[in-house]
């Protein structure tokens, strides 16, 4: 039996901890509004019944937050798919899923629903501990599988707690416990421009004990991507890059919880879910011969042509992409009204914009989160030609 004691300070809960806590939960004030939305048919209580109820992580997964996701898909998605499910057939063992990141919420809480429904085990979340609100928040993200990732520290703390993260991941994989989510990069990405970072696959290998081939072979990596036709907080993102242009972005003390939300609620158009193939023997292998730093350079190059090869275009990249680069490039995708919804969907939440905000600008930039999946994706095709 592995020992994950030391990892107490960021694990998830375990499933008594999580009775606890979700019982907690079921007391807060907002619950009874949230269960009328998310259980129209059921009588107002449901929701919190049914959290004092839950006997584990996987009951309250499956149960409600199953139901939860389903409530997002039905009110603000047309059309969810997903591709790829049998390349998890393939893996020995339990993985480690290494997505990009669109949404604070939806992006795990998305594959953790596409797991469920195909009989897979759920993994565990690498989340920032910046989402912490309350006790509240705390208590249903570790009660869902939560790893907490620790932010805003000094360098030297954050080394010492990347080797406890670094270690607990690895721990968690190879010991059979859970498979893990992580984002590919700290943070969402706000320019629509999906890049792993490179110090994340240095962390991973920190806890590793034989060698580079050995220590990335263990984690059995597959890269994910997700896709939203509309991209969730688009107007938050542009703004933020906006600001981040002249000054320091510094976040309100709510933002992200109104972030969360807004993902959520925001109709998304379509979505989808690519998951990719593995990363490959040979692949490891081959990066293993590299010097150190060409080494992570070699996996995360791997990582990002899944990534940016299972992204799937809309005709919201088609037409911002055009409208961008004054061309008529991607016309075949996409008609004339399509166009004009678009522009008038810009035009709408461009609104939002207070004046001291410049709005072409801030369009471009608007704009450019949709356009760039499409200049990644020709960057990568030519580098394959």
């Amino acid at each position: 039996m592995e020992d994950f004691s030391q990892f107490e300070a960021i694990c998830p809960y375990s499933d008594e901890e999580a009775v606890r806590a979700l019982a907690e939960v079921s007391r807060h004030p907002a619950v009874p509004v949230i269960s009328k939305a998310l259980f129209p048919d059921e009588r107002v209580s449901f929701l919190a019944e049914s959290l004092r109820s839950i006997n584990s992580i996987d009951e309250f997964q499956s149960i409600i937050m199953s139901k939860a996701v389903d409530w997002c898909l039905d009110h603000t998605v047309h059309n969810f798919s997903y591709d790829g499910i049998a390349n998890l057939s393939s893996i020995e063992g339990k993985f480690l899923m290494m997505s990009n990141h669109r949404d604070i919420i939806l992006d795990p809480a998305i594959t953790q629903y596409v797991l469920l429904k195909n009989g897979i085990p759920m993994s565990e979340i690498c989340v920032g501990d910046n989402l912490l609100a309350n006790k509240t928040v705390e208590n249903l993200l570790r009660s869902n599988r939560m790893i907490k990732v620790i932010r805003g520290i000094s360098a030297r703390e954050l080394y010492l707690s990347s080797q406890i993260l670094s270690k607990y991941i690895r721990q968690t994989i190879t010991s059979g416990k859970s498979s893990v989510w992580i984002a590919q990069r700290q943070g969402r990405t706000k320019d629509g421009v999906d890049i792993t970072e490179q110090g994340l696959l240095k962390m991973f290998d920190m806890s590793g004990t034989g060698t580079f081939k050995e220590n990335f072979m263990e984690l059995n990596i597959v890269p994910l991507s997700i896709s939203y036709e509309y991209e969730p907080c688009d107007f938050r993102k542009a703004r933020e890059i906006l600001i981040s242009r002249t000054r320091k972005y510094v976040k309100g003390p709510r933002e992200d919880m109104h972030s969360i939300m807004t993902g959520i609620r925001q109709q998304k158009g379509n979505i989808h879910l690519n998951i990719g193939v593995p990363l490959t023997p040979d692949e490891i292998e081959a990066a293993s011969y590299c010097d150190k730093n060409n080494r992570y350079q070699s996996i995360r190059h791997a990582v990002d042509v899944r990534v940016v090869e299972g992204y799937k275009l809309w005709k919201t990249n088609y037409i911002a992409y055009d409208i961008v680069n004054r061309t008529t490039k991607y016309s075949d995708y996409y008609s004339p009204e399509d166009a004009e919804a678009f522009k008038a969907y810009t035009e709408h939440k461009l609104r939002r914009a207070t004046r001291n905000l410049d709005r072409g600008e801030l369009r471009d930039i608007f704009l450019r989160i949709y356009a760039n999946p499409i200049v990644t994706k020709e960057k990568f095709k030519a580098e394959l030609d």
